[in-house]
């Protein structure tokens, strides 16, 4: 099958997000984390996906989280994936060479680390604590292929698109909302722009936020989802409460129609779409995976 060519086969992935609100310590996020898994693992999901930075919070003095910390909790998550048979997505600082990075990491089934993918384009404050990553998301559930961004990054549809013109099906999205209550407000009610990047590239959408107060008056606004390629909200949190949303997604319905069909014109961007995929091909080997 061509990198272009829609899915022949069917597969179904059942898959949960989870809206959460962090804790105070990290401690207690791995505790808060564990137990989503295991709950949503007895509800039968494959997949959990946690919001942006949830081992640690987002609205925290990540300055003072030293490696062995943050690693040490990242271990207890990968124990949780492999004792609940779960692939786990989470959100968590990150370490290498020296530098720390906004970071979603993929384990599998048996608690391996399949993926990290670091954040690209920082808000003024992910700069003060990270480095931007330089590659862009590319990876497989079960053998379904996967992509992701960050929070912020809903703001660069070529995050989306590119990695979906290379074929991936289900976009994953961790979020960590940090906004004044007014801002936070206008963000509910699904608009934000998320169904829309389902229904243009025809992918499956997944999209775990925080909730709530986040402290010094900012706020978080929830509104967690999974969204068909067809634009359909599948599943929707409120902007309240802390919940375990769920989805089974027929990846014969991420068909990419729209990605693929751009592939092909203009007839003279064809060359150069060529040339861009490969190059983002190229880095991805040089960055998969960052785990074990």
């Amino acid at each position: 099958m061509s990198r272009s060519s829609p899915p022949r086969t069917s597969q179904v992935l059942c898959v949960t997000a989870a809206q959460l609100k962090f804790r105070r310590t990290l401690e207690e996020n791995v505790d808060l984390i564990r137990r989503s898994i295991a709950e949503a693992a007895r509800s039968g999901s494959e997949v959990v996906l946690f919001p942006e930075c949830a081992l640690t919070g987002y609205n925290a003095a990540l300055h003072r989280l030293g490696r062995g910390q943050v690693e040490n909790g990242l271990k207890a998550v990968a124990e949780a994936a492999r004792t609940h048979r779960c692939h786990v997505l989470i959100g968590s600082p990150s370490f290498a060479d020296g530098q720390r990075f906004n970071s979603l990491l993929v384990f599998d089934r048996q608690g391996r680390e399949r993926f990290r993918y670091d954040k690209i384009h920082l808000t003024p404050r992910d700069a003060e604590f990270f480095t931007p990553g330089n590659s862009l998301a590319f990876f497989r559930i079960d053998g379904a292929p996967c992509t992701a961004i960050i929070c912020h990054e809903r703001r660069y549809p070529e995050l989306v698109r590119l990695p979906v013109m290379m074929g991936a099906q289900i976009v994953f999205h961790p979020n960590a909302g940090l906004d004044a209550l007014a801002v936070s407000k206008t963000k509910r009610g699904g608009r934000d722009g998320i169904a829309a990047r389902a229904f243009e590239n025809q992918v499956f959408y997944v999209f775990a936020n925080s909730v709530g107060p986040q402290g010094g008056g900012l706020w978080s606004a929830g509104d967690s989802k999974i969204v068909a390629p067809d634009s359909r909200v599948l599943a929707l949190a409120n902007n309240r409460d802390e919940m375990l949303i769920q989805a089974r997604l027929d990846l014969a319905q991420a068909r990419r129609q729209y990605a693929r069909e751009a592939l092909l014109g203009p007839r003279f961007l064809r060359p150069h779409w060529k040339v861009l995929l490969a190059a983002c091909r190229r880095q991805l080997l040089g960055h998969e995976p960052r785990g074990n």
